[in-house]
């Protein structure tokens, strides 16, 4: 698939995977909107790629679609990638074993609201607005690229939450595929490892704690760059023979319960 001189959303794009993801995109010619709720970061990426920055919080409908459309207006949508989401860590049950210290519960409806809807919310309006566009030699018309995690397969102990939000969006890969093989438009799904991106910290307790993590890595013993992520991301977008699978990219590592 093309991408020189078409437009993408990518959200949760202000800062790691996402900021990475846009970058690599920008850089094979398109214009990218820089898709986030930090106003400050997400224009001064958008600024530096020669984008435009979108507030969006991708469980408001009326705000995916502003974003959409100002990918529109700069060039014809073929691509779209869901990085935003947000991580949560608590156990099911309380150690004393009181009803109120069960995982709250409306803690784990926002993670799958914004991880798992949000990221729908942006496939069903990114494909109606790619729906529009000519179709390329293989009738393709656009594809989606969304952001899972390990954890959708190896959840560790407090991220029930997060696993299920995460699990959902693999879970959701091929039947999203099947139904926009009609229009066109392919779907495909990362589950990136231990990626060193800005939640981690800075400083000397983030490196020590990053490389304690990184040893716990099959090769290589380091966290990925979100380089790394973007590069996958980039080649899923445009290998028109990729689609409907969900691909790791985490050197190897198989998590362990805690």
């Amino acid at each position: 698939m093309e991408l020189k001189n078409t437009s993408a959303l990518v959200t949760g794009a202000a800062s790691g995977l996402g900021e990475a993801t846009a970058r690599a995109l920008a850089a094979r010619g398109v214009k990218v909107v820089v898709a986030d709720l930090n106003d400050e970061r997400g224009g001064a990426v958008a600024a530096e790629i020669g984008g435009v920055y979108a507030h969006c919080d991708v469980t408001d409908t009326d705000q995916v679609i502003g974003a959409l459309e100002a990918a529109k207006a700069m060039a014809p949508l073929w691509s779209a990638v869901s990085c935003a989401g947000i991580g949560w860590a608590t156990r099911t049950i309380g150690k004393d074993g009181e009803y109120a210290s069960a995982h709250d519960l409306d803690l784990y409806r926002k993670v799958i609201e914004i991880n798992l809807v949000g990221t729908f919310n942006v496939c069903r309006l990114a494909a109606t607005a790619m729906s529009h566009n000519a179709p390329d030699v293989d009738g393709l018309r656009g594809a989606i690229v969304n952001t899972a995690s390990v954890a959708a397969e190896d959840g560790q102990i407090g991220q029930v939450a997060y696993s299920s939000s995460k699990g959902g969006i693999v879970g959701l890969t091929l039947p999203l595929a099947r139904d926009l093989a009609a229009i066109g438009v392919r779907a495909n799904c990362i589950l990136p490892g231990l990626i060193d991106t800005p939640i981690y910290g800075t400083g000397p307790q983030s490196d020590e704690f990053k490389a304690r993590l990184g040893a716990g890595v099959l090769f290589p013993k380091r966290l990925g760059y979100p380089e790394e992520f973007a590069s996958l991301c980039v080649e899923l977008l445009a290998n028109s023979y990729m689609n409907a699978e969900s691909v790791r990219i985490d050197a190897g590592i198989r998590m362990q319960p805690k």
